[in-house]
């Protein structure tokens, strides 16, 4: 029975997706003559439809498409200024369609507006930066198809499939118009979250450059033959589709059929890739040719290079001139970042007839902070001239020979990339735009393990109020002074590691059990065990891995006890409340039939742990997550981080530390999308580990990564709200934080031009040793120091008390000359002072200097001047500051003092800037001590090596040297960064940033 409704709402929506809202009674009566002269468009007959409708109904998951790409569509013209996902904009659709209250409110309730985040964007302006939106309703073909794919067979929401909508273009609409006469280069960088989704995107991307007119895309797709397969079928199943994989090769001919790749995917037997219903070609479009397949990378042979070669349908115009372009077959390359690859590319494309000047090429780099970031060190450059790694230099020769070539790198971890030269052109800096994805709805990232910006107090957290009581479990190892180091491994294994596995099959019979109540399938259930980078220390733990396995005693009543108490004090809770729908087991004995299923499918090969610590490991066929179920456990190192997606992950054990702030993010492998077990995934965590000589809580260094990723993300929104003139990635490279002391943002050889420009220091101590030398520097510093002294000469004489530790009755008394000047009079003498290293104390000046809640936030200081009551103790007066001790330090060979203030000083001191409470015992401290106020402990010092006239030494050789201690409290380290970086543009000496946000 035909659907008249529908047909000719189908219509009607057609023509209004490209010129957005009109009058809806209008387009119905006009089309609906046409189609069905008798069929009932009221609005009453459409409000009881859609108020009806049951989900899947066509007709509602029509209107619900269209509401979400008007809600999520920016930049409308339509749209009357109004943000996008929000109830104005939604108020102006209805407006615009001319509806009444009645079917607002029902379409409202079976489409309601999803508040949503869109990307935030920070791009440069051009001429032509309309060309896609004016060019895009004409020739789009594998966007829609892709579109559709995305809502049919991945069971997208519209809201999902509208923002990806919405985020592919912002990106697309800022690449250079592929039928320009003109040519230019964009360079673009996409930052996503850990396992978000970012294939998703540049898939997106590529549908639309191709219906754009890009007809070369090469994607970089990691440094692993499996990360390529991965990102190579991919493409292959959403966007080429299964027509233009064939060729058009008759499927049914088994001769025909040889060497084509997928004939043993079950996704392509099952009919899961995309099908177009026909080659592209054969339907007035273009059909997409592959240069690289499954199992083959990029290859140096003669089809490879002719395969290269575009045909021009009219052969005195450029390729891409229109006539010629949307005539042509489009190109996709899917290559590992390898050197001899891209050496073979780089060298076939020379060889072709085509002009590369005329082919519009998008090149999409997938984890581009790795390997294409230049790590070579500027300082061993001959003669000043650039010197690059192999992959950045095989990147930045393939860009320089495809003048139509455009850059976009998508990452979840940006330092790297944000830490290139602006002004070196031929590097991969995002010159252009720099987009910021939102986090997608049904994430699992840092939010959903930490419990950040909580207003509850540690000690009233629960499993109900806090993600850390849910999710995670804290490694906490014996003192490594008090047992060896295998006492610490086989007490971490007994109590920790055996924990962890009862988790893994406790969470594999949850989904068992909540496959039989009508969810899942669950196809993969996965355990990832990380503990070192070393592949001895793998085979190890897998072998330490399998004797916990062994004897867990699962099917025997010691295992199921040890089962029983784990459900009732951790899977069952947790769940009870954070299942979301899902069943769950009244009792242990509800679940008690799934343990042994669960366990029999990870050990039923009887090897149930895998080590994956190389490529041969990770293309082992049990470790297939395209072709067949997975439960395992895995063992492994980098090769489990960056890139690889450990499908089905609910367990995780973590104990290995870096020092890099982007490699850390990367092993966070327990983010992404865990939907339908959600309440069941758990991280163990080491707390107390080691590392070289330090002992670090590896969760508090997640948390510290997280706070730096958010600070970056945050200052990109504020630019991107700042008003005025837009600004551009070179003019705005953010700010890149480091809260925690032992973790920087990138490695060593990323950060060669990156810049420290501040250093937050809220309660801890700044104590400068590069003070010049030269006397002239010398005397102007005392001279800077001029209203400090006169404070002093006007100050009093007090004694404080240095408390000895765990209160055993200790104490040192200690005399200092004191007085107190404003925190404007103190910041003016600092910002005078010279330095024989000024980018040392420049980093420490900004903070103080920053007038906002993140600086300083003082009012006053105290300023201690400790006087020596020993004898042969010398004294001076300088600047009416009445006679101060004189310190003698000694100087290093390179010029700085070894140290400046004694310990036994810092304490007063401490409890007047407030980070030690008020006691009776120091009675002056602490009648000093109130908010907002620091404490400056000063010193007049002279080199001991240097002459003194008569035991007084005269102004010039006098140092005033110091230790800062801005106000803080216990906690203050939780407020903020304590590090700042940017990057250094060669092109420019002034600072980066333009202008400032209000």
């Amino acid at each position: 029975m035909t659907d008249d409704l529908l047909e000719i709402h189908a219509a009607v929506h057609a023509l209004m997706r490209e010129s957005g809202p009109r009058r809806l009674s209008k387009y119905l009566a006009v089309l609906g003559e046409d189609i069905s002269p008798e069929a009932d468009l009221t609005e009453p007959r459409l409000a009881a439809r859609l108020g009806s409708a049951e989900a899947g109904d066509p007709l509602l998951e029509m209107w619900r498409r269209l509401l979400k790409h008007w809600d999520h569509e920016e930049g409308a013209p339509w749209a009357a200024a109004t943000a996008p996902n929000t109830v104005e904009r939604r108020s102006a659709v209805y407006t615009l369609l001319g509806i009444g209250e009645q079917l607002q409110e029902t379409v409202t309730q079976a489409v309601p507006v999803a508040v949503a985040a869109g990307p935030v964007v920070i791009s440069k302006e051009r001429p032509d930066n309309d060309w896609y939106e004016e060019s895009r309703p004409a020739r789009s073909f594998y966007w829609p198809a892709y579109e559709k794919y995305l809502l049919t067979q991945r069971k997208w929401s519209a809201d999902a499939v509208a923002s990806l909508d919405q985020a592919t273009t912002q990106v697309v609409s800022r690449l250079a118009d592929p039928t320009s006469p003109l040519p230019y280069q964009a360079k673009g960088l996409v930052v996503g979250y850990v396992q978000s989704g970012k294939t998703a995107n540049f898939t997106g991307v590529a549908a639309k450059a191709f219906d754009a007119g890009y007809r070369l895309v090469i994607v970089l797709g990691g440094t692993l033959n499996l990360l390529r397969r991965q990102t190579q079928r991919r493409l292959d199943m959403e966007l080429v589709g299964r027509e233009n994989i064939l060729g058009g090769i008759d499927p049914a001919d088994p001769v025909a059929m040889e060497g084509v790749d997928y004939q043993d995917d079950k996704d392509w037997a099952a009919g899961r890739f995309l099908n177009h219903g026909a080659q592209p070609a054969l339907l007035g479009h273009f059909n997409i040719e592959r240069l690289t397949t499954r199992d083959d990378d990029y290859r140096s042979l003669l089809r490879g290079i002719t395969a290269l070669e575009f045909d021009k349908r009219e052969p005195e115009l450029p390729l891409y001139d229109p006539r010629n372009l949307h005539r042509t077959a489009g190109r996709l390359m899917v290559v590992k970042k390898n050197k001899t690859v891209l050496t073979k590319l780089v060298r076939d494309l020379k060889k072709i007839r085509t002009s590369l000047a005329e082919i519009p090429v998008l090149i999409i780099d997938d984890e581009s902070d790795q390997a294409s970031v230049n790590t070579s060190d500027p300082r061993k450059w001959q003669d000043g001239q650039t010197e690059r790694t192999a992959i950045n230099g095989l990147l930045s020769s393939l860009i320089k020979m495809l003048p139509r070539a455009q850059y976009v790198g998508y990452t979840a971890t940006p330092f790297a990339n944000v830490f290139i030269d602006p002004s070196d052109v031929d590097d991969i800096f995002p010159n252009d735009f720099l987009i910021s994805l939102p986090r997608p709805s049904g994430y699992m990232g840092a939010q959903d393990f930490h419990d950040l910006g909580s207003d509850i107090s540690p000690e009233h957290r629960t499993i109900a109020n806090s993600q850390e009581k849910a999710h995670v479990r804290s490694i906490e190892t014996p003192d490594g002074a008090s047992v060896s180091p295998e006492e610490a491994t086989e007490h971490a294994d007994s109590r920790y590691l055996r924990e962890a596995l009862d988790m893994y099959v406790l969470a594999g019979a949850m989904k068992l059990y909540r496959e039989d109540q009508g969810a899942g399938p669950y196809r993969h259930h996965t355990m990832l065990v990380h503990e070192s980078v070393k592949q001895a220390e793998h085979r190890d733990l897998a072998e330490r891995l399998q004797r916990l396995w062994d004897t867990s005693d699962y099917f025997g009543p010691r295992g199921h006890a040890r089962l029983r108490e784990l459900f009732s004090s951790d899977v069952q809770p947790v769940s009870v409340l954070r299942s979301e729908g899902f069943a769950v087991p009244l009792s242990f004995d509800g679940l008690a039939p799934y343990i042994g299923p669960a366990v029999i499918r990870t050990g039923g090969s009887n090897h149930p742990i895998l080590i994956v610590n190389g490529d041969k490991d990770i293309e082992q066929p049990e470790l297939d997550f395209d072709s067949q179920s997975v439960w395992k456990i895995l063992v492994g190192g980098t090769k489990l981080s960056r890139g690889f997606t450990v499908e089905g992950l609910t367990v995780t054990y973590y104990r290995r530390s870096t020092a890099a702030a982007d490699t850390l993010m990367q092993m966070g492998r327990w983010f992404g999308f865990r939907h339908g077990y959600r309440d069941l995934v758990r991280l163990y965590i080491g707390r107390n580990e080691t590392r070289g000589r330090q002992t670090v809580d590896l969760y508090e260094g997640f948390e510290g990564i997280c706070r730096d990723e958010e600070s970056f993300r945050s200052q990109l929104a504020l630019y991107n709200g700042a008003g005025g003139p837009p600004l551009t990635p070179a003019q705005v490279p953010p700010l890149v934080a480091q809260h925690i002391s032992w973790i920087k943002p990138s490695a060593p050889n990323k950060m060669f031009n990156a810049e420290l420009v501040e250093i937050r220091s809220p309660g801890r101590w700044v104590e400068p040793a590069a003070h010049p030398a030269a006397a002239a520097d010398t005397r102007h510093n005392t001279d800077c120091w001029n209203p400090v002294y006169a404070a002093l000469g006007g100050g009093e004489r007090l004694t404080f008390v240095h408390l000895g530790q765990n209160d055993r009755g200790s104490y040192t008394r200690f005399a200092a000359q004191t007085g107190v000047v404003s925190h404007d009079v103190l910041l003016k003498v600092l910002a005078g002072l010279r330095w024989d290293r000024p980018e040392l104390f420049a980093p420490h000046l900004s903070y103080l200097a920053d007038p906002s809640e993140a600086g300083a936030a003082a009012d006053d200081w105290v300023v201690i001047a400790p006087q020596l009551s020993t004898a042969g103790a010398t004294s001076t007066d300088l600047h009416g500051s009445g006679p101060l001790t004189v310190v003698n330090r000694a100087r290093s060979a390179s010029g700085v003092f070894s140290r400046i203030s004694g310990m036994a000083h810092r304490q007063s001191a401490e409890r007047i800037a407030g980070l030690l409470p008020a006691t009776g015992e120091d009675p002056f401290a602490s009648q000093l001590a109130k908010a907002r106020r620091g404490a400056v402990l000063l010193y007049p010092v002279v080199d001991q090596h240097s002459a003194s006239r008569n035991g007084s030494p005269e102004p010039g050789p006098v140092t005033t040297a110091f230790a800062l201690l801005p106000p803080g409290s216990t906690d203050s380290a939780e407020h903020g960064p304590l590090i700042r970086f940017r990057t250094i543009d060669s092109g420019t000496d002034s600072p980066v940033v333009t202008r400032m946000p209000d």
